[in-house]
Order: C-alpha cells, then sequence, then structure tokens
C-alpha cells in the first residue's frame, strides 16, 4: 500500500464490541488505528481486528454493511487479521453449534466452542503463557469465551489454558480467546503490528 517504512493502518471491525479499547491498544503498538464498517474503509487499511463482543450479532452486522464478502476475499488474500473472543469464533472455519443464521468469515482452520468458559457471571482473569510473546504470561480476560476444540496441520498453538485452546495463529491470521485490550497490555498487539509490518514489507528489500 504506502511507504513500507511507514506506521501500518490497522482497522477495527467496529459494527459492535470493545472496538474503542483496540483503537487505544494499536496506537500504543505503534499502529495507525481506525474504525472499519464499509467496504471502501476495509481496502484502506494493511491489517484488521475482529474484536469481542456478539459474533452472531457482528456476523449479522457485517452482512447489513456490505463487509462480510469483501472481508472473506481479503482474508482469503492474505490480510492480516486477528480476532479477540467473538473475533476468534468469526475466524473459525467451523462453530459447534452454531446459532441459526450465524456466520464466520473464516481463515483459521479451527473448530471452536461458543460460551466455552461459561457465561457472563463466570468472567474470569488468568495469567496465560503465549509463544511469541516475550517477558511475564500476559494477563488474559476471559468474558463469555470460546476455546478452540481442535486445529487443523497450519494452525500453530500459541496458549492453552486448562488444557484447553485459546490462542492460535494460521499465516497472517491470530486469534484468542481472551481480550488483552482489556488490560494496558499491548504485547499482544504489538506482535499483530508486528505481523502487520511484515506482511506490508516487500520481499526486495
Amino acid at each position: 500500500m504506502a511507504d513500507s517504512s511507514a506506521a501500518p493502518v490497522v482497522g477495527v471491525l467496529a459494527l459492535q464490541g470493545d472496538v474503542r479499547e483496540h483503537l487505544v491498544a494499536l496506537a500504543a503498538a505503534d499502529a495507525v488505528a481506525r474504525p472499519v464498517r464499509r467496504p471502501e474503509e476495509l481496502a484502506e487499511v494493511d491489517g484488521l481486528v475482529l474484536p469481542g463482543g456478539e459474533s452472531t450479532t457482528i456476523s449479522k452486522l457485517a452482512v447489513l454493511f456490505g463487509v462480510l464478502e469483501p472481508l472473506r476475499a481479503r482474508v482469503r488474500a492474505g490480510l492480516p487479521v486477528y480476532g479477540t473472543c467473538a473475533g476468534m469464533i468469526l475466524l473459525a472455519d467451523k462453530i459447534l453449534d452454531p446459532r441459526s443464521g450465524q456466520e464466520t468469515v473464516g481463515g483459521i482452520d479451527m473448530i471452536v466452542r461458543r460460551n466455552a468458559f461459561g457465561r457472563q457471571n463466570e468472567s474470569f482473569e488468568a495469567a496465560v503463557d503465549i509463544k511469541g510473546v516475550e517477558g511475564d504470561p500476559v494477563e488474559g480476560v476471559f468474558i463469555r469465551a470460546p476455546w478452540v476444540e481442535s486445529v487443523g496441520a497450519r494452525v500453530e498453538v500459541l496458549a492453552e489454558h486448562e488444557g484447553h485452546i485459546v490462542a492460535v495463529r494460521q499465516a497472517n491470521a491470530l486469534a484468542t480467546s481472551f481480550h488483552p485490550e482489556l488490560t494496558g497490555d499491548h504485547r499482544v498487539h504489538s506482535l499483530f503490528v508486528d505481523m502487520v509490518r511484515a506482511n506490508r514489507t516487500p520481499e526486495s528489500l
């Protein structure tokens, strides 16, 4: 897109969910952060975050705003994308017990279980060791969080909690069950911004 030395432009799908917190975290990770609602805004970003919220609502709004199919196409073409909680569900190629009419963007060869860690009143925080994130464990905020039941051969498991997969990566797609944007620790966002930067850099450089 632009000069590869410039800060990458990373969007947050701003249809529903904790959009503002992701915008703050991305800016702290040295990205130019922008809300994305429409196809023309999607076309201008180097990477995209799919935030937490309600995955069924987000998928239905994505259809309504005409952004679901363009997003699927860009993810298939290699757009770096990061999903947290509901965003992880949206990036799954398959959901166990999906709600009626629920669609996903896809991009990660995994099967995800919705609300696997319990309902809203069973939310919790836990220290999570994430492969690729240096230093102390990341404080994971789990709110009606999913977990990954199984992954395909191309998926790298980055973290587990109590025997359940809670962070994965496949090529340019990253997903976590938890919400790092709520803690003030921006290392996971920095990891994603680094992925975006690497994807923008011409191979000839």
